[in-house]
């Protein structure tokens, strides 16, 4: 499948959240031999449906299947972060002239950093959305060692630039494909929400919490709750 580049949006950054980070116990060898036993099962049992998503998102509208974009990792590490499609390729442009024509839609992609109704987003986009099926091929992004099953959110450099406290704080540990901002309302929490929720993850982090947020996961994926 083929892949599409996007770049980072900078926008109006709420305050830095002031927190500590510390390491604690149960997210060391453990943690990666989980991730890269569950990464490589399920890319393997999945692989049909991979294939399947992947058509449906190129037969609808034209460009690739894939998109890839520039995310925050452990440390100073930037790295490409995969997902389907769920835009048409010309979103950017798209939302530049949407966040001009109405003052709304602006404040609201302000607040959250997107739209609850875009109309950037496709038909078979917004299915992928609602079940998560468009975070799957992060399993790659796990298997490279670029990201962990459960941590916080990839986050676009930009969208840390004006949060360096918070950013240092979340380097600490590699993204997840999920977290525990995923199981916590997530699309009805702002972005300044999703830091808290981000930074109280890396403080309070540990083996048997990531059981308990991969099993909130699977309740919101089967509750097609997605964003």
């Amino acid at each position: 499948m083929s892949v599409m580049e996007a770049g980072d949006r900078d926008a109006a950054m709420p305050a830095t959240v002031p927190i500590a980070a510390r390491r604690s116990a149960g997210c060391g060898p453990a943690k990666r031999l989980l991730d890269i036993a569950v990464a490589a099962m399920l890319l393997g049992l999945l692989a049909p449906l991979l294939l399947l998503i992947g058509l449906a998102v190129r037969l609808e509208t034209r460009g690739p299947a894939l998109f890839r974009q520039r995310r925050c990792g452990a440390g100073t590490g930037i790295f490409s972060a995969l997902k389907f499609r769920t835009m048409h390729v010309d979103a950017e442009a798209r939302l530049d002239r949407l966040l001009a024509a109405d003052p709304v839609l602006r404040s609201e992609y302000l607040r959250h950093h997107k739209l609850h109704h875009d109309p950037r987003v496709t038909r078979v986009g917004r299915l992928l959305r609602r079940t998560s099926l468009d975070e799957l091929p992060q399993l790659w992004n796990v298997l490279a060692g670029d990201m962990s099953l459960v941590g916080p959110r990839p986050y676009m450099p930009s969208e840390l630039a004006a949060h360096p406290g918070a950013r240092a704080a979340i380097a600490r540990v590699k993204p997840g494909i999920t977290g525990l901002w995923q199981v916590s309302g997530r699309h009805r929490t702002t972005f300044e929400d999703r830091i808290r929720l981000d930074l109280a993850y890396v403080e309070g982090r540990s083996f048997r919490q990531d059981m308990a947020i991969l099993r909130r996961t699977i309740a919101v994926i089967v509750r097609a709750d997605g964003i």
